[in-house]
């Protein structure tokens, strides 16, 4: 095979992608992406001694976070870019190696410190992949675990990087992600490798509350908002991906130009943040989740700026007016660099454009409401708990998580539609656009789709979660009259799941199938321990969540 990959849900055959990847990248992109990671391992052995030895990491806690998140499924599809990454990690680690020679510290055996690559032939690259890739690892069951951690930790990189973009660190996160990737090159029992991925599951919460504090206090906390889904005169850029601090800066720089700026996918709770209310030409989103891109882009008319990962291959009708910033990339799309220190991202040449561009094309019109963070539910929280006791109100069901291509996903629409009137949906993540348009309607005022925003945002579910057990003076979180029906895709969504089983949530259940990454015994301990189940149809469904 000339590659493998099984990161996401949509790994071909449900196995893994050995030709090609099944999101769009090539076997060279993913062996680069391999060997990437490969070398963030060994980054991360080195800053780990030097930050042991008081010796400066900043750089390399940076290329870390920086590197997990460009091997994120759909990130970055950008041979020369992920090269030049390779080679950046290298000349970081060698440096780390003359300040550790300073102070005196031995560094230790391991294998990928010592990786070198200058650009092999294809013959001799892929050798050198039989001993890097994921398939390196012969014991199944070890391989499932180790890879179980990799992707919780390039879900926590993706978070943590947002927060830090907002000016919110936390040193303890990145050392354990870089403790972490350690462990995962050294001889491991499953015991130690299951305790691991728990202790992925306590950092993910901890991530994912940095992140919470960092939006909420830098744009307030999400309110309820109804958002415009149609489309006005003017032209306009349109902004996707899960970057806020992308979105304040496009949204300063397009004021007074005449140039819209529209939402696309996980952007979309952008507009549920009270301090991007302020700006007039925030108009509304264009379009649904992350995998309709090909078409809605293509009648959008303007150009697009895709902050993170969810990007389709473009096609050659809006590539020229497509660009990429931060970890994402694509061959032949425009990057924006980064910004300097205490300056913000220059997006003129977006702007631009947009002002020579067509107002978008109408795809549809009408309105959608969200907002439904943890600090406006427990506002809400007399109405919710009276809906409860007064029967109102019957079971929650958490359907957070991704959308994707796949057909099998229409189930979660369906299931949505067929749910009793007396049930509420939690959401969070583009898994919404499968239900937040239907006409569901509410239960005494409160709608029964609740959005609480971006897949980070899941940490908000888990709040409210908590906050309902408090109320309700209740011993176990699992008491609650909430289910867990969860769609997910890529790496984030691995993160999430962890969280939760830290915080003690048991019997999820994910679709539209299970993890190809996990080997018949892990997943037997998952489901042993904690309960995780798949998914089936959705009349069987819903007897058994209800029963």
């Amino acid at each position: 095979m000339s590659m493998f990959c099984y990161q996401c849900q949509e790994a071909a055959g449900g196995k893994g992608c050995s030709v090609r990847g099944v999101c769009g990248k090539t076997s060279d992109v993913a062996n680069l992406q391999d060997l990437l990671i490969y070398v963030v391992k060994g980054v991360s052995y080195v800053n780990q001694l030097a930050r042991g030895a008081n010796v400066n990491t900043k750089k390399a806690d940076k290329f870390i976070i920086d590197g997990l998140f460009t091997t994120i499924t759909n990130a970055n599809f950008d041979k020369d870019v992920i090269e030049n990454k390779i080679k950046d990690g290298l000349n970081i680690r060698e440096e780390i190696k003359k300040e550790l020679e300073k102070v005196n510290v031995k560094l230790g055996d391991n294998l990928h410190d010592s990786v070198t690559w200058n650009g092999q032939s294809t013959a001799e690259f892929e050798e050198k992949m039989t001993k890097i890739g994921v398939l390196s690892t012969e014991n199944e069951d070890v391989r499932s675990l180790r890879e179980l951690v990799i992707y919780g930790l390039k879900g926590m990189a993706a978070y943590y990087d947002h927060a830090h973009n907002l000016g919110h660190t936390n040193e303890a996160i990145v050392s354990f992600i870089e403790e972490a990737l350690v462990a995962t090159t050294q001889e491991k029992t499953a015991d130690e490798l299951v305790a691991l991925t728990l202790k992925a599951g306590e950092f993910g919460v901890n991530v994912m509350a940095l992140l919470d504090e960092a939006n909420t206090s830098t744009y307030g906390n999400p309110e309820i908002t109804t958002v415009n889904i149609g489309v006005g005169k003017n032209p306009g850029i349109l902004i996707s991906g899960h970057d806020l601090k992308d979105m304040e800066d496009l949204l300063e720089q397009t004021k007074g130009t005449g140039v819209d700026v529209y939402t696309h996918s996980e952007m979309l709770p952008a507009h549920y943040y009270p301090k991007f209310k302020k700006y007039d030409h925030f108009v509304g989103n264009y379009g649904n989740a992350w995998w309709k891109q090909g078409e809605e882009f293509e009648s959008f008319n303007g150009p697009i700026l895709m902050t993170t990962n969810c990007i389709v291959p473009p096609k050659a009708s809006y590539k020229d007016r497509m660009f990429t910033t931060g970890s994402a990339g694509f061959e032949g799309v425009t990057h924006i660099p980064e910004r300097e220190e205490g300056k913000v991202k220059d997006f003129s040449q977006i702007i631009e454009l947009a002002k020579n561009s067509k107002a978008p094309t109408e795809i549809e019109r009408g309105e959608i409401v969200g907002g439904f963070a943890h600090n406006q539910v427990i506002a809400l929280a007399d109405k919710v708990v009276e809906g409860v006791k007064s029967g109102a109100i019957k079971q929650f069901f958490v359907m957070a998580g991704c959308d994707g291509r796949m057909k099998s996903r229409d189930y979660y629409t369906e299931f949505a539609k067929e749910i009793p009137k007396d049930t509420i949906i939690l959401t969070a993540g583009c898994a919404k656009y499968r239900y937040n348009k239907l006409e569901l309607g509410d239960i005494g005022g409160i709608p029964r789709v609740l959005d609480a925003g971006q897949c980070n945002d899941s940490y908000s579910l888990a709040v409210i979660a908590l906050k309902l057990k408090e109320v309700f003076q209740l011993n176990d979180i699992n008491e609650l009259p909430i289910s867990y029906n969860i769609a997910w895709y890529e790496q984030k969504a691995v993160i999430v799941l962890l969280a939760l089983l830290h915080l003690g949530v048991k019997n999820i259940h994910l679709g539209p199938t299970l993890p190809a990454f996990l080997s018949p015994n892990v997943a037997k301990v998952l489901v042993d321990n904690f309960g995780i189940g798949g998914i089936t149809n959705v009349q069987d469904d819903i007897k058994m969540f209800l029963g």
